[in-house]
């Protein structure tokens, strides 16, 4: 790995990703053009088609021979994860940004090879940017992340949506009832990537999902396990940059404890 390379590269997303950020501020005093995809609370808006398009021109025009990866689907069509991928969600909490104008997130993960190279999500309205480089650390606003804490589960703050409280296709209803049970308090914010994050910066102890696509958690997996977490799926396996899957990143201890917790469940 040519380091220097790889820091320019981070340097150049890092601008991007602050100029795509002051682009979606500026649009919030024109009006919002809002549609639906799967279902009628998945929403999109111009400004997820036009931040993304804002990406993929840039990086085609630096980087030609890099593939692309993005939620609104103008990057690569990929099967596989292999030479240097963006990952790229434009606006990550979509709901969040049509509803409150707030806690919503640009999320970026670059990988080569499969490896997490860097990492950089965006908290827009606050202004607030996490990064990390592969083997470096983490940060938030250039400044270092401690490291994550590993308190045990029954003194952790988790995030989770309710939604997976309920019947689901995906696991049995009551399958994460123990976390809200056990755990000290759980939390939703309405953006995956601004959750995980929130477990690097240990605002958080835990993120858990039973369904979510690589563009919500790529940028943000790399800098949660540079701070000291642990990313897989909720039954303790690799996670898989080009599908769906569960996600469960948090520190060490909780992560051993939800694993085991459910596979006990599932045996």
């Amino acid at each position: 790995m040519d380091t220097k390379v790889w820091q320019e590269r981070m340097a150049q997303a890092t601008l991007w990703v602050r100029e795509a950020g002051a682009r979606i501020r500026k649009s919030m005093e024109n009006p919002l053009h809002v549609e639906t995809k799967s279902n009628a609370n998945d929403l999109v808006t111009n400004m997820d088609k036009e931040t993304e398009q804002f990406f993929v021109s840039r990086i085609q025009s630096h980087y030609p021979e890099h593939y692309i990866l993005g939620e609104e689907g103008f990057g690569d069509q990929l099967e596989t994860i292999e030479g240097t991928v963006w990952i790229i969600d434009p606006i990550d909490g979509t709901m969040n940004f049509v509803h409150q104008k707030r806690h919503f997130t640009i999320s970026l993960g670059v990988y080569h090879d499969g490896v997490g190279m860097f990492g950089l999500v965006y908290d827009v309205m606050a202004d607030d940017l996490y990064a990390a480089f592969n083997g470096e650390g983490a940060t938030l606003n250039n400044a270092p992340l401690m490291g994550v804490n590993d308190a045990d589960l029954h003194t952790a703050i988790v995030g989770l949506n309710a939604n997976w409280l309920t019947t689901n296709e995906h696991m049995p209803a009551d399958a994460l009832h123990f976390l809200v049970q056990k755990a000290r308090g759980v939390r939703s914010y309405g953006s995956a990537a601004l959750e995980i994050v929130y477990v690097a910066a240990g605002f958080l102890d835990a993120y858990a999902t039973m369904r979510l696509s690589p563009w919500d958690y790529a940028g943000g997996l790399i800098i949660a396990k540079e701070a000291g977490a642990v990313g897989t799926t909720l039954q303790g396996e690799p996670l898989n940059l080009l599908h769906k899957q569960s996600v469960l990143i948090a520190t060490p201890k909780v992560h051993k404890e939800i694993v085991e917790r459910l596979h006990g469940a599932s045996s």
